[in-house]
């Protein structure tokens, strides 16, 4: 019976440990994504409207805004995404703790612990959504208009669109994968 109720705390500490590993992960690459925001930002600018001959295919100053503002809502998704994830990784971490020696082993209800993933996930999901937003609109600013048939422009945002629309079914195919196993 003390070997069940042993193997059951090595179980749960090893899926802690999983846990704080995975909200690291999601951390960092928020980190990056965050980065990406600011530069961003940063670049964005009404001189850095395109030259193309066609006034009607160059971007106006309404598109510039909505980069900025599509980069402000995706800093916020992941800004809103990291800060849980560290929550979550404090709470099992010093919080729960029992031994102080023994950082990655700590009691969770795993329902807080569910919803709290299923928040960090949709925080970064919408993210990247936002954040690939600000760019199809950045390529237009640079290179023209979708509406105009760029060849450029259309090349741009098909690679940008299934390379992360891909990339982000996989990531919320991983989450439910996970969830439901």
């Amino acid at each position: 019976m003390a070997s069940q109720g042993t193997q059951a705390k090595n179980n749960d500490s090893s899926t802690t440990n999983i846990h704080v590993l995975a909200l690291d992960e999601v951390v960092s690459a928020n980190s990056l994504f965050t980065a990406a925001v600011f530069v961003g930002i940063s670049l964005t600018s009404a001189s850095s409207l395109s030259n193309n001959s066609l006034s009607s295919c160059n971007a106006g100053m309404d598109m510039v805004r909505s980069v900025i503002v599509f980069e402000v809502i995706s800093f916020s998704c992941f800004l809103f995404s990291s800060l849980v994830a560290q929550g979550l990784k404090l709470a099992m971490n010093l919080i729960n703790s029992n031994d102080p020696d023994e950082a990655f082993e700590a009691e969770v209800n795993t329902k807080v612990l569910s919803l709290g993933m299923i928040c960090v996930g949709v925080g970064s999901v919408l993210g990247c959504i936002f954040l690939l937003l600000s760019l199809v609109d950045v390529v237009q600013i640079k290179l023209g208009l979708l509406s105009c048939g760029g060849e450029a422009t259309i090349r741009a945002v098909t690679a940008l669109v299934v390379l992360v629309g891909s990339s982000l079914a996989l990531y919320i195919w991983t989450i439910y994968y996970s969830f439901t196993r």
